[in-house]
């Protein structure tokens, strides 16, 4: 098994070598801190509105090289965030806009890769959650039986589901490493290997030189702890994937997954799944939530028990794999606000924006943000700068240790409230809505 080495994903297309790197001071437009998908689409989408802008992006690594290209290849409509807090500014109908955007925002980054010419293993296959415990089913409110979950895949102990179209397979490393080439294309410069120091209004600190420009936007998302002023803003939460060996047809037949949709389960330890293009099953969920002091991953390298938490996870769902091989493990981090809450900023007073917090639900939410920031630069008014997540603020995160014991207390409460609810609550945990509210979810 392979372990690390950023992501399945970017093994599979070969590490890309960092390049263009910045050497000295420059002026320029717009600054983009960040070479993942909510820098690259902004960029993208400045340049189509206005092609005079100068536009650098500045990355650490290489385009792609965090949670946009080791992600699980969902291209789902699911709200990144809570609707609660977003209710709280905007009330029901923002929350509904929002979703309504999100929705849109799928068909939008399906064509814009195919008028890209992005291939990215892209199926609009919609999304099956399931549900294995009567405490889910409740929670979930699904509209389809065991009998129908079955037809579609035959998940061990499923009792109910709920298909939702809007969603779609992706594999994350091409649809990253395809809006990199197109932002190239058309005059944007990406400056990899340059890693940011510190933020300013007008500058950007880097380690090769200062990128001095009268709009600078953060777009770190789980990296944005790194910053300089900024360590107890977004939490990095990691999230572990394992790649299986490619099942043959006689395994896909007993699991009865025929289709190209997505799988999630209702758990609150969950689980994502995908059916991959090169007949794999790829699966994610929570290892390790949190490393002190909001450090990250080492390339991408995860714990042995996290791949073995995950293979375990994956027989439970289907038996029948007990024994499969699994080729390839990695993990990564995703942005987490103290409300658990997206949000999208721009201050024309001082030319500083920021875009994140997408709470694992990024690879959609990063298209709609670009474009938001994209209004927010330009003075645009247009219903994307109303949405409930624009200018959104939330408080920091507590200082360390209360950060770490907090967050590895929320995560064995959440075990403790599946164990409870698998041995046959019939109703949500209150250990998990206790959870809840102290995670201010």
């Amino acid at each position: 098994m392979h372990n690390g080495g950023v992501s399945f994903w970017w093994q599979q297309l070969g590490l890309p070598t960092p390049t263009d790197r910045l050497t000295g001071d420059v002026d320029c437009d717009v600054a983009v801190v960040g070479g993942g998908l909510t820098g690259l689409w902004t960029a993208y989408y400045l340049h189509e509105a206005d092609p005079s802008l100068d536009i650098r992006v500045l990355e650490a690594e290489f385009a792609g090289f965090g949670a946009s290209g080791r992600n699980g290849g969902w291209l789902s409509s699911e709200l990144a965030g809570s609707a609660r807090a977003y209710a709280e500014v905007a009330g029901e109908a923002g929350v509904e806009r929002l979703r309504s955007a999100l929705r849109a925002t799928v068909d939008e980054v399906i064509g814009v890769a195919a008028r890209e010419g992005i291939e990215a293993d892209i199926v609009r296959s919609g999304v099956l959650t399931v549900a294995r415990s009567r405490a889910q089913a409740r929670r979930l409110g699904g509209e389809l039986d065991a009998r129908q979950v079955a037809a579609r895949i035959r998940v061990a102990g499923a009792i109910s589901g709920r298909f939702d179209p809007d969603c779609a397979r992706v594999h994350p490393a091409r649809l990253v490493s395809g809006v990199a080439r197109v932002v190239r294309e058309r005059g944007v410069r990406i400056h990899e290997g340059t890693r940011v120091l510190a933020v300013e209004p007008g500058a950007v600190a880097t380690e090769h030189g200062t990128v001095r420009a009268p709009v600078v936007l953060r777009c770190l998302e789980g990296f944005t702890a790194g910053l300089a002023g900024h360590r107890r803003e977004w939490l990095p939460m990691n999230s572990a994937i394992l790649a299986t060996e490619p099942l043959t047809q006689a395994q896909w037949g007993e699991i009865g997954w025929s289709g190209e949709e997505l799988l999630g389960d209702e758990a609150h330890a969950y689980c994502y799944a995908q059916r991959t293009a090169d007949g794999r099953i790829a699966m994610g969920g929570r290892g390790v939530p949190y490393r002190f002091g909001s450090r990250t991953d080492v390339d991408g390298r995860t714990q042995d028990w996290t791949v073995e938490s995950l293979r375990s996870t994956l027989t439970s769902l289907f038996p029948s794999l007990a024994g499969i091989g699994i080729d390839h493990a990695w993990c990564g981090v995703l942005g987490v606000p103290r409300d658990w809450s997206a949000s999208v900023s721009f201050d024309p007073a001082t030319g500083l924006g920021h875009a994140g917090g997408y709470v694992g639900s990024g690879l959609t939410a990063t298209n709609l943000a670009g474009r938001t920031l994209r209004d927010l630069v330009l003075g645009h008014d247009t219903a994307l700068v109303r949405l409930p997540w624009t200018n959104h603020r939330v408080r920091r995160w507590e200082p360390e240790p209360l950060r770490w014991a907090g967050v590895h207390a929320l995560y064995r409460l959440y075990r403790a409230a599946d164990r409870r609810e698998d041995a046959g609550l019939a109703r949500t945990s209150r250990i998990a809505r206790v959870a809840n509210r102290v995670a201010g979810r």
